[in-house]
């Protein structure tokens, strides 16, 4: 299985950036497997960004990033996206897919003031 990210750029304060994942290799569709972005910013753990709920297609997303970050899935394409917006530069951080077990190896996002 293999999983990439990509899409990951500098913006400034404001702006809008579209992340997307493709996954490659899976035995079963792709929105049977847990779906999901983080994100980690130098020293410091790794944190949800946005979770995809297969079960009535729902997202879930921290307090923090509701009405700026949101996941989409297209299952017929092995692919799920990020639409980030209203950027912050306390956004940046390298940005993770997570499709089931396995992980992408990132893309940076810099936001500058």
């Amino acid at each position: 299985v293999q999983v990439v990210e990509s899409g990951g750029g500098s913006v400034q304060a404001g702006g809008s950036l579209r992340l997307s994942c493709a996954a490659s290799g899976l035995a079963y569709a792709f929105s049977r497997y847990f779906l999901g972005w983080y994100r980690q910013a130098p020293g410091k753990s790794r944190e949800l960004v946005a979770i995809f709920i297969t079960s009535g297609g729902r997202t879930h997303s921290p307090e923090s990033m509701k009405g700026r970050f949101t996941i989409a899935v297209d299952n017929d394409k092995n692919m799920m996206y990020l639409q980030m917006s209203s950027l912050k530069p306390e956004d940046t951080a390298v940005y993770l897919c997570n499709v089931g077990s396995w992980w992408g190896p990132g893309t940076q996002v810099t936001v500058s003031s």
